[in-house]
């Protein structure tokens, strides 16, 4: 008797003990909400971005090498890549192009080991190339294998050959990007599964990569960013249906590739671009089934992942 007793009391003090800390991290991200914490000084960093050519993450790279990083500029297309390069040269920036297929492990760990020998140690890696495009998701329908390849094992090949480095040194900053397809899921029967289907998986990379971490002294810091692919391509908005355009409304590559580095700055574990769209997704996933499916035809959207 004495015993469950004791085992009540513990109980009891545990769910007190989870409830208070529940209550002031509501608090504390509601504070940070009006005050954001304060921007870290990237300079000297050595920045990855892979998917450097083109889009969101070609802005990534210009604007990482104007805030003193030096930026090696990962792409399959060299001539974008390059492109991309010379642009931040013309600016002064230290940036070196590596073209590498980031589907071919070997590829990636030659990569990552020149990029070592000629820039130092990797402390910052970008994925962008595994986030659709507007114009895609409308035209192109996904090849199943290289959709997997690119959005899910690439990762595992980056990681591979950056993160043992980081533990290493001690330091580094893995920003890992996401569609929306990774919060709400794709409403186009078939055609659209396997996007859909990579980008949760992404996102349970990161929040296992989290997870691991936060039972070790490591300084490695993860960011989920989910990146909403019809409003980071002015250039494809012809092509997209907005049900509601003044909700939603459309975005330059420029503008989310600041708000990333801008995250990215602040340390935040996740976001999204913009970043009010973030709790539409977490609001879909604690609805009922159908009212999940009712709030997504309301916000209807011409790429099938409103």
């Amino acid at each position: 008797m004495l015993l469950r007793l004791y085992s009540i009391i513990v109980l009891a003090l545990d769910l007190m003990t989870l409830l208070i800390g529940v209550f002031f991290s509501i608090l504390v991200t509601l504070y940070q909400t009006f005050k954001p914490p304060p921007l870290k000084n990237l300079q000297r960093e050595v920045a990855l971005v892979v998917g450097a050519g083109r889009g969101v993450g070609k802005e990534i790279a210009i604007q990482l090498s104007q805030l003193g990083v030096s930026v090696a500029c990962v792409d399959i297309n060299a001539d974008t890549c390059n492109a991309t390069v010379k642009k931040i040269s013309q600016s002064l920036g230290n940036a070196k192009a590596y073209i590498c297929d980031v589907t071919d492990k070997n590829q990636v760990s030659k990569t990552v080991d020149t990029v070592i020998s000629e820039l130092g140690n990797v402390t910052i890696l970008l994925h962008c190339c595994g986030v659709p495009s507007p114009r895609a998701l409308i035209q192109d329908p996904p090849e199943i294998m290289h959709t997997m390849n690119l959005s899910i094992l690439s990762h595992f090949w980056l990681l591979d050959s950056v993160f043992p480095r980081m533990q290493q040194t001690g330091k580094g900053h893995i920003i890992i990007l996401s569609s929306v397809a990774g919060l709400s899921g794709g409403s186009s029967a078939g055609a659209r599964v396997p996007l859909s289907t990579a980008q949760f998986a992404v996102q349970g990379l990161a929040e296992s990569l989290q997870t691991e971490l936060r039972h070790s002294n490591s300084n490695i810091i993860i960011t989920l960013v989910h990146v909403y692919p019809f409003i980071v391509g002015i250039e494809a908005a012809t092509d997209i249906r907005f049900r509601i355009p003044s909700y939603f409304g459309t975005m330059s590559a420029t503008e989310a590739a600041r708000q990333i580095i801008d995250g990215l700055r602040r340390n935040y574990a996740e976001f999204s671009v913009p970043g009010y769209l973030l709790y539409l997704g977490h609001v879909l996933r604690i609805l009922p089934k159908k009212a999940s499916f009712m709030l997504r035809d309301l916000l209807d959207t011409g790429v099938d992942f409103a």
